[in-house]
């Protein structure tokens, strides 16, 4: 199931979430042309140490196992999380799990059991996620180098039992 496919400049409204709401200086931009949503920025791990790209996409990926992106980027590890609404302590839970890039295309695939639960970047035991719930998608930028960085994204859709 495709959940992204990049096709239109408006297919979703991608917001950037800087580390300046916690005293950071890192800056991320995000476009979406030519097929290719672009997130790129500057990582300043001094008083915050991350940026990151969401958009709203409700989704039932019951029966899937994952999600695999075709990603390529500046060498640097990046994180995919999946929302699915749920909250703790009055904040929401972060369902998030890294993946690599290389200079060239690839395709990378998070099984949802990767996926890690945490609030402001402390694991929490929370329930499993809900796969039938999503409501949206991001990426973030977290690796802890200092610098420039640059990720391309062709498109993110689910994948099923057979297909790993």
């Amino acid at each position: 199931m495709t959940i992204f496919a990049f096709d239109r400049a408006d297919e979703a409204d991608w917001n950037v979430v800087n580390d300046g709401v916690m005293g950071g200086r890192s800056a991320g931009f995000v476009s979406v042309a030519d097929g290719t949503l672009r997130f790129t920025g500057t990582l300043v791990t001094q008083g915050g140490g991350f940026t990151s790209v969401r958009a709203p996409r409700a989704a039932d990926l019951a029966g899937q196992v994952g999600i695999e992106l075709r990603v390529r980027g500046s060498g640097r590890q990046f994180e995919l999380e999946l929302d699915d609404g749920v909250r703790m302590y009055g904040r929401n839970v972060s369902r998030r799990a890294p993946f690599s890039t290389s200079a060239e295309w690839a395709l990378v695939r998070v099984s949802f059991t990767a996926l890690r639960s945490t609030i402001f970047g402390q694991a929490v035991d929370a329930p499993p996620i809900d796969v039938a719930r999503i409501r949206g998608v991001g990426l973030y930028m977290v690796d802890g180098q200092d610098g420039p960085f640059r990720l391309e994204v062709d498109f993110v859709r689910s994948y099923g039992p057979g297909e790993e």
